[in-house]
C-alpha cells in the first residue's frame, strides 16, 4: 500500500466529497480545454488526474506522460491508473537531461509542483526546454510568506507570494492569470482571499507572427475559466454568466 503522507492524492482511499480531492480535481478539469496534443504531467502522483485527462480529452491528445520524483508512486500509478494513451515514468523536473529523456510537448501540466524544488528557476527553464513553440503551460501553487521564508508543510522548500507567482512568467509573452478557493477557479476578484494561484502560460516564439498568441489570448477570453461543484460533488468549467449566477443564487439561500 502506498504511504499517506499527507501530501499524496490517494483517490482509491478517500471518500468522494473529500474537500481535498475535489480541489485537486477541479484543477485538472479547468486545464481541460487548454489540453492538446503530447501532454506532460509534472509531479503526476498517483496518476488519477493524468488519467482523467487523456479519458476526457482521447481526441484531442497523442499522448499523456506522467511523471514524478518518487519510483513508488509511479508503480502505483501504473498499477491503477491505466489508459492506452497514458504512460508514467520516472523523472526529475531539475533534471537538466529531461528534454533529451522525454522530448518535447503541446501542453504541461504542473500541479502543486513548484513548491517542492529548491530552484524554482531552473525548474521552469526546464519547463521552457520542454513546451514546444505555441505550447501551454498550466501551473499552480498554494500562496505563502514568500520565497526562502518557513512554509506550514515540511515538504515544501518555501510557497511564495502573490506577486512573486505573477513575477515568474516573465519569459512567456501570454500569461493569464486565475485563483482558486476550494474547487472554484476564477479570475481574481478583490475583495476575497485566494490561498492558491493557477497560471496559464503560451510559449510563443519570438521569430512566429502574432497569430499564435491572438488566438491563446481569444481562447482565454472566450474559453471555460470558471469551475464549480454540482449538489452531487461534479465539478465542471462553466462560463462567466454561468458561474455568477452560481455564486448569486448561493448568496441569496444564505441571506
Amino acid at each position: 500500500m502506498l504511504e499517506d503522507t499527507g501530501e499524496r492524492i490517494i483517490p482509491k482511499e478517500m471518500k468522494p466529497e473529500n474537500g481535498l480531492l475535489l480541489e485537486h480535481l477541479a484543477r485538472y478539469t479547468f486545464a481541460l480545454p487548454y489540453v492538446k496534443g503530447r501532454v506532460l504531467d509534472i509531479a503526476a502522483g498517483t496518476g488519477y488526474g493524468a488519467q482523467m485527462t487523456a479519458k476526457k480529452k482521447k481526441k484531442e491528445i497523442s499522448e499523456i506522460v506522467g511523471v514524478d520524483v518518487d519510483p513508488e508512486t509511479i508503480r502505483y500509478a501504473k498499477q491503477h491508473y491505466y489508459h492506452p494513451l497514458l504512460t508514467f515514468q520516472t523523472a526529475d523536473a531539475l533534471d537538466p537531461d529531461m528534454e533529451e529523456e522525454l522530448g518535447t510537448f503541446d501542453t504541461i501540466l504542473s500541479f502543486e509542483t513548484i513548491e517542492h524544488v529548491p530552484d524554482d528557476q531552473v525548474f521552469l527553464q526546464n519547463i521552457l526546454n520542454l513546451l514546444r513553440p505555441g505550447g501551454t503551460l498550466v501551473l499552480s501553487t498554494p500562496f505563502g510568506q514568500g520565497r526562502g521564508k518557513p512554509s506550514r508543510s515540511p515538504f515544501h522548500y518555501h510557497q511564495i507570494t502573490e506577486e512573486e507567482f505573477r513575477d515568474l512568467f516573465q519569459d512567456y509573452p501570454a500569461t493569464s492569470f486565475y485563483y482558486q478557493r476550494g474547487v472554484t477557479i476564477e479570475p481574481k476578484r478583490e475583495g476575497l482571499h485566494y490561498p492558491l494561484g493557477v497560471a496559464v502560460c503560451q510559449n510563443v516564439d519570438k521569430q512566429d507572427d502574432a497569430d499564435i498568441l491572438q488566438a491563446f489570448v481569444q481562447h482565454s477570453a472566450g474559453g471555460p475559466e470558471y469551475v464549480i461543484k454540482s449538489r452531487d460533488n461534479v465539478l465542471q468549467t462553466v462560463d462567466r454568466d454561468t458561474f455568477l449566477a452560481a455564486v448569486h443564487k448561493l448568496e441569496t439561500k444564505g441571506t
